[in-house]
């Protein structure tokens, strides 16, 4: 058992703590925020994500998971200390680490004994090197502290099945004590298999910006495929399912949609774009990453406003789904954002449902009308769009909803609907990709 600090209580620092109080360390994770820590110490989790408030209270009633706002302390008391904070977008799109050097400075300034200093935040490559150049002004290296970048592989919806059970665990580091300690902390997962992979900080810092790059460009792949689908008569599904069956490919992530959202993908993309613009390195396939997911978010308004005859000005619109994907409460950079917008300057109405994350979006959009109950929100409206993915939405009484709206028209962007109960009811549809029946 180690004694870790997670500096940061967002996404990550809140979904690393209780995974690693799971097995077996005693974490604390702080933040500067003493309203959210005081709702954590409350029981309150400020995320949605599927089976993380069981763990808290578990690890919180085992007494190996804490919550405080006392950085100095906490830093003193532990042997491992893991750096969890935001990198938001920066205006030239590059990733602003001012909260990284935030951290790393309470680290600084509290560094009583020798400790591993690990990086969980999503951080341009170079930046491992520039925390050890900083620390070694006042501390000398492999002695008072080692370095260790550690990025996070965690999906929205599933970080904790993701952390406690990852296809792998990349620790950058050239230490071999840092390298120790950390598969200490990591024993659990390779007890039975050895997910941990060794590398250079650098090497470390770029596989997870390579990761998330990739996923992205599979994704607007496979939209643009859809949309050229529609062109020639052939089926995205089919496509998908068989390119899925290539060992070389994989069917994960070939699913078309309304384009990627999200905390990661937009701007991990836009920081290896600016990376690599700064090292006069040109990413053709990044760039075309970017524009094709920024066309596919407004592709989908414009397959309403063709769907909707005499256009979305003055129709009633009822949208399923705010999140950028489902089993979260994350609403960032969600491609249903672009859509209310282009329905707001059509000249539409709105009526909004989603199972969690109404509150979110009505701080971004307060003029429009938000549902508690997704057969309150179609009523008497003119077209239903499905934007996310939600198990609910999958089994939709299509005869109650017909009975209900005032128009027929509906845009499946998940392709979830059954397709011949659609038709047999007498709706006016359109997907992504498929094959009209």
């Amino acid at each position: 058992m180690k004694n870790i600090t997670i500096i940061g209580t967002g996404y990550v620092g809140l979904v690393t703590g209780v995974g690693l109080s799971e097995f077996g360390n005693k974490v604390i994770c702080v933040d500067i925020n003493q309203s959210k820590i005081n709702d954590l110490n409350a029981g309150k989790v400020p995320i949605y994500e599927p089976g993380l408030l069981d763990l808290i209270r578990k690890n919180v009633n085992s007494e190996r998971l804490f919550f405080s706002s006392d950085i100095a302390s906490s830093i003193k008391e532990s042997e491992v200390i893991i750096i969890a904070v935001g990198t938001p977008q920066s205006k030239n799109g590059s990733a602003d680490l001012k909260y990284v050097f935030d951290a790393l400075d309470s680290i600084s300034e509290n560094l009583n004994s020798y400790k591993v200093i690990v990086t969980k935040s999503t951080v341009p490559i170079g930046t491992g090197e520039k925390i050890i150049t900083k620390l070694k002004k006042k501390y000398e290296d492999n002695i008072d502290f080692d370095y260790v970048s550690n990025p996070e592989f965690l999906r929205e919806g599933s970080a904790v099945k993701d952390f406690l059970w990852p296809d792998r665990v990349i620790i950058g580091t050239n230490n071999e004590k840092a390298l120790q300690i950390m598969r200490d902390i990591y024993r659990p997962l390779y007890i039975n298999k050895n997910p941990i992979q060794r590398a250079a900080v650098e090497t470390s810092e770029m596989i997870k910006y390579a990761s998330n790059s990739f996923l992205a460009l599979k994704i607007s792949f496979i939209n643009e495929i859809a949309n050229l689908c529609e062109s020639v008569g052939a089926d995205v599904h089919d496509v998908a399912i068989a390119m899925g069956k290539d060992g070389r490919i994989s069917d994960k992530f070939l699913h078309p949609g309304p384009g990627f959202g999200g905390s990661c993908f937009p701007k991990d993309l836009e920081a290896l774009l600016s990376l690599s613009k700064e090292h006069s390195v040109t990413m053709e396939t990044l760039q075309a990453a970017i524009k094709a997911n920024r066309n596919q978010k407004e592709r989908i308004g414009e397959k309403l406003d063709r769907l909707v005859s005499g256009g979305i000005k003055g129709k009633k619109i009822a949208i399923l789904g705010l999140t950028f994907k489902a089993n979260t409460d994350d609403v960032r950079e969600s491609s249903t954002i672009d859509l209310i917008k282009f329905i707001l300057n059509q000249g539409g109405f709105v009526n909004a449902y989603d199972p969690i994350a109404n509150e979110s979006m009505a701080k971004i959009f307060n003029d429009i009308h938000y549902f508690d109950n997704v057969y309150d929100a179609i009523c008497e409206v003119d077209a239903l769009v499905i934007m996310t993915e939600w198990n609910e939405f999958r089994a939709l009484d299509l005869n109650r909803i017909k009975k209900s709206m005032r128009n027929n028209y509906v845009l499946d962007t998940r392709n979830i609907l059954n397709m011949k109960e659609l038709s047999e009811q007498g709706f006016v549809y359109d997907n992504i990709g498929r094959i009209k029946i």
